[in-house]
């Protein structure tokens, strides 16, 4: 199975839900992988915000080196579910996407039991306390799509 985050820029949030996942799949002997991507171009070849990666770290995720990267036709075939951050991530991803691909496109936190229709908030104009929140969400959803592969109860 193959999972793709996305974020606006892919420089934030859907770099730490690429890690997380990666490491918690991982930690449950999944085979997946993952990967991240942004719906705008604003932070393409940049690499991952350093709020983000030393919020990351504090709790054991380290984020690679990577470069930012906008989500492209094709991988709305390559990916088996992809994950937007906000309704609106999800609204511009079906947007654009090619016939017969918008099933696999979904809002991240509907992942979890009482947080559906619920949007991770970009950190980004804010303090290391929202780059803390947006990883607190991360986790709950990564943690319920690992249970949720686990089962094979996956959307």
């Amino acid at each position: 199975m193959k999972v793709l985050f996305v974020c606006t820029g892919n420089i934030c949030r859907s770099p730490m839900a690429e890690q997380v996942f990666r490491q918690k799949a991982q930690e449950a002997k999944l085979s997946v992988t993952s990967e991240s991507a942004g719906v705008s171009r604003e932070e393409e070849g940049n690499p991952p915000d350093t709020r983000a990666r030393k919020i990351s770290s504090a709790r054991g995720y380290e984020i690679p080196d990577r470069h930012a990267q906008r989500i492209e036709a094709d991988d709305y075939f390559d990916y088996d579910l992809i994950f937007g951050m906000t309704d609106d991530h999800v609204r511009t991803m079906k947007s654009r996407a090619p016939e017969g691909t918008g099933r696999k496109i979904h809002l991240f936190m509907d992942l979890v039991a009482g947080k559906e229709g619920e949007d991770v908030p970009d950190p980004w104009y804010g303090s290391l306390m929202d780059y803390e929140y947006a990883l607190d969400l991360i986790e709950e959803g990564v943690d319920s799509l690992v249970t949720k592969i686990n089962r094979g109860d996956v959307i």
